[in-house]
Order: structure tokens, then C-alpha cells, then sequence
């Protein structure tokens, strides 16, 4: 009897347990799928963090090296070429002779006039000893006149007043001589002026004859030989030719076409990196002038570089390759341009709080990117943003951020045209040699704006 109740008893004592056990997994069960569901309810958003970086736009253009001055070296007079002393590729000094002509009608008239001057000296040498014969004859003429006058006022009637009368002409016509001898040598001096004027004017256009370079350059053409007949350069045919072209190619005129949108962004000063691939040369330039005034038909604006090239390297005609800064901030807040919401004419961005709450944040935008946007007031470096599909989500909802790893700088690389050296003497090697007096440049072309993008054949300089 003790026995069987002891089994009852256990068995009743097994049912609880196992009651227990049942009702307490489902509880945990039940806690452990309202934790899931919470879980899921938590929207998941990709964001990025506030960086300090740069920004920058710079403009890749292809520009060509001019002489800073071209000068064609006409002679002022007509003659024969006597002597020519220079030759394409010389380099010379300004005041160098490079040629001497021979007119002998200018040399017999510069002798006529030299001529005419020694003749002007003799006549005013003439005219000093006419004044002097003049002054002399008066001044005994005037003496005897003084005498006889003193000895009338002193003793009346001893002087007969004819005799008086002849001696006070005399004296007045011995004045007058000297007043003509004056004259007689004011002219003379005068003639001696002109013809003095008149050998200057002769010598001068006898010194044309020797031609000597305006300025220190380099003779890239010649045009004349000994013997020709060369005209002076103040004829109107327009026909007539130099005798040499000078280029100054010590200093560089660096020409680079700048497109019309990024005309603005032009100023006196603004630093380019240039590189000439032609001699692997690569410098630092500055803007010092540009034309104001955008050309019609290719819609660019003429802008120029001056180039030291004491040593010649460079020569005109060569292409460079040109990098300017347009726009350029740097260690300042950046983020991804995915971030910025336009609202009511406003950039807006979603901002977390540390408890992963979203609130609306009105920020002042400064430069653009393509990826990135600086900006000036809104935000501090560190500060969490939404980037992308911010219209899902609401003013202090709870998200759960995936972060995502974002540049901090960026540098937009737009193109004006670039020379592709390379491609030309692969073009070149495919191709087989140029054709007699073709010119082949380089390959010149309208790149996409990209950074790090070679340019592609078909766009013109």
C-alpha cells in the first residue's frame, strides 16, 4: 500500500515537471521572438561621416609656344645687296650688322652735301671779316663826325655846316654797312643750318645701308643674297620683301585657348603647370595677360603665359600641356554630394545623434565636386550623414547606420583639349611615315571631365 503510493506520488511529480518545463520554454520562446521583431522594426541607413579634405577644379588645356615678338627686317633705303652676314638658325644681338648695302647715288649726294657745309663755313668766315672791315670804316667815319660836331659847338662858323652835314652821312651810311654785314652773316649761318640739316638727312639714310638687328633674336628666315636688288621698306608695295625675319625666342609667349564657361575663373597671376613633352621639361607659369574677348568660332579666349627660354630649348611652334586651378579649398568639411537634400530651396542633410536618432540639418554648400561638396556652416568634421534614399526616413527616427568609407578630398579634372604625344607616334609607327611636308602636330581632342581621362583624336585647336 506504502508502495503504491509512493509510485502515484512520483508520477504526479513527473506530469508538474514536465508542465513546468513546457510552460517555461514557451515563455522563452515567446521573449526571444518579440526581441527578433523589435530587431527588424530598426530601418537600416548607409551613412558617411564629415571629413576635412580638399577640393579642388582644375582645367587640362593644350597650348602652343609663340615668339614674344616676330620682326621682319626691312632696309629704310633701296640698294644691291654688298654683304649679308647672317644665316637661318644664327643667333643675334640687337645692334648687330646683318647686312650692308650699296647705293652709290646716296654716297655721291652725301659727298655733294659735305660739300655745301665746308662752302656754308667759308661764306660765314666770308661774313665775320665783312662785319669787321664794316665796324672798322664806321667807327673812324663816326670819330671824324664827333670831332668836327665838338669843334662847331665850340667855336661857331670856323666848321661849314656842309662839311658837317657830309660827315654825319658818312657816318650814318658806315653804321648801316655794319648792320648789313650783320645781316649778311645771319644768313650765312642760316644756309650753313640748312646745309647742315640737309648732311644729316643724307648721312642718315646713308647709314640705312648698314642694317642692324632691332632686337636680340634668332633669324628663322632668310630672304635676300648677295647681289639682289632689295627695296626699301617705306615703299607701298606691299610685295616687297625682308632681308631676314627675327624671332625673340628667349622669352615665350605660351598661347592657351580658354573655354567660354571657365572664362570667369581667368585672373592676372593664376599659376599653370605647364609641360612640354617635346624636350621632358615640366615649370611653373603665370597668367600675365588674356584677351578679353571670347572668339566666335571656337568660343575660347586667347590667354597667354610668358616662358623664360635663355637656352633655347623650347622652340616656337611646340605644344604644351597646361593644368590651371579653377577652384581650390582646402582642410575644410567635407561630404558625399549623396548626402545633400534640396528643401524648399535649401541644402539640407540627415544628421545621427549618438543615439542613432535622424534630424534635419540646414547647411550653406561651397564648392561642388563630382563626389563630393564642401561645406562652410551646418556641420563639424565627425558629424554622421545619411547618404542616399534620405525621403525614407523621419524627423528623430531611430536607424541603424551602416557606415560607409568616403573620400575625404577630391580633384575634378576638366579637359580644354590635350596633346597626346604618345598617341601621335603610335599612330605614327601604325601608319608608316608622314607624307612629304605634312604636318603632324599631335593629336589634339575634347577629353570627358574626368580626372586621370587621355584626350581622343577629333577635337581641333
Amino acid at each position: 500500500m506504502f508502495t503504491q503510493l509512493k509510485r502515484t506520488a512520483a508520477a504526479a511529480l513527473a506530469v508538474c515537471a514536465a508542465f513546468w518545463a513546457a510552460f517555461g520554454m514557451t515563455a522563452c520562446d515567446s521573449h526571444s521572438g518579440n526581441s527578433d521583431a523589435n530587431a527588424a522594426a530598426i530601418p537600416t541607413a548607409r551613412v558617411a561621416a564629415a571629413q576635412r579634405g580638399d577640393i579642388a577644379h582644375v582645367l587640362t588645356m593644350a597650348g602652343q609656344f609663340q615668339p614674344y615678338q616676330v620682326v621682319d627686317v626691312h632696309p629704310k633705303v633701296s640698294g644691291y645687296m654688298k654683304k649679308i652676314n647672317v644665316d637661318i638658325g644664327d643667333i643675334v644681338h640687337e645692334g648687330e650688322t646683318l647686312a650692308v648695302l650699296e647705293v652709290p647715288e646716296l654716297k655721291a649726294q652725301l659727298q655733294q652735301t659735305v660739300f655745301e657745309v665746308d662752302q656754308t663755313k667759308e661764306e660765314i668766315t666770308q661774313a665775320e671779316h665783312e662785319i669787321g672791315r664794316a665796324e672798322a670804316t664806321h667807327s673812324a667815319l663816326h670819330a671824324q663826325y664827333q670831332r668836327l660836331k665838338q669843334a662847331a659847338e665850340g667855336h661857331p662858323g670856323m666848321i661849314a655846316q656842309q662839311e658837317l652835314d657830309d660827315a654825319q652821312a658818312k657816318d650814318l651810311s658806315a653804321e648801316s654797312q655794319v648792320d648789313a654785314a650783320k645781316s649778311a652773316m645771319a644768313a650765312a649761318k642760316q644756309h650753313a643750318g640748312s646745309a647742315q640739316a640737309d648732311n644729316q638727312r643724307v648721312q642718315a639714310l646713308h647709314n640705312y645701308t648698314t642694317v642692324a638687328a632691332p632686337i636680340s633674336g634668332v633669324v628663322v628666315w632668310r630672304y635676300a643674297d648677295t647681289g639682289a636688288l632689295i627695296q626699301g621698306g617705306t615703299n607701298s608695295n606691299n610685295q616687297d620683301l625682308p632681308i631676314v625675319r627675327l624671332s625673340q625666342s628667349s622669352l615665350l609667349r605660351l598661347r592657351v585657348p580658354v573655354p567660354e564657361d571657365d572664362v570667369k575663373y581667368i585672373h592676372d597671376g593664376d599659376e599653370l603647370d605647364v609641360r612640354v613633352d617635346a624636350v621632358g621639361r615640366s615649370i611653373t607659369g603665370k597668367i600675365v595677360r588674356f584677351t578679353r574677348d571670347v572668339n566666335f568660332e571656337t568660343r575660347t579666349m586667347e590667354t597667354e603665359v610668358d616662358v623664360e627660354n635663355k637656352d633655347l630649348s623650347i622652340a616656337p611652334g611646340m605644344y604644351a600641356n597646361t593644368m590651371l586651378r579653377l577652384a581650390q579649398v582646402k582642410s575644410v568639411v567635407t561630404i558625399p554630394l549623396e548626402a545633400l537634400v534640396l528643401n524648399d530651396k535649401q541644402q539640407t542633410v540627415y544628421v545621427l545623434d549618438i543615439t542613432n536618432h535622424v534630424h534635419l540639418r540646414s547647411v550653406q554648400v561651397g564648392i561642388e565636386g563630382s563626389k563630393l561638396a564642401e561645406i562652410r556652416s551646418g556641420l563639424n568634421a565627425g558629424d554622421r550623414v545619411i547618404v542616399g534614399g534620405q525621403e525614407k526616413y523621419q524627423e528623430g527616427e531611430e536607424i541603424n547606420p551602416v557606415v560607409a568609407q568616403e573620400p575625404a578630398s577630391e580633384t575634378v579634372q576638366e579637359s580644354g583639349g590635350m596633346i597626346d604625344m604618345k598617341g601621335d607616334e603610335d599612330a605614327a609607327t601604325q601608319s608608316g611615315p608622314p607624307a612629304q611636308n605634312e604636318d603632324r602636330p599631335g593629336k589634339i581632342g575634347k577629353a570627358p571631365k574626368q580626372a586621370g581621362t587621355k584626350e581622343t583624336p577629333g577635337g581641333a585647336h
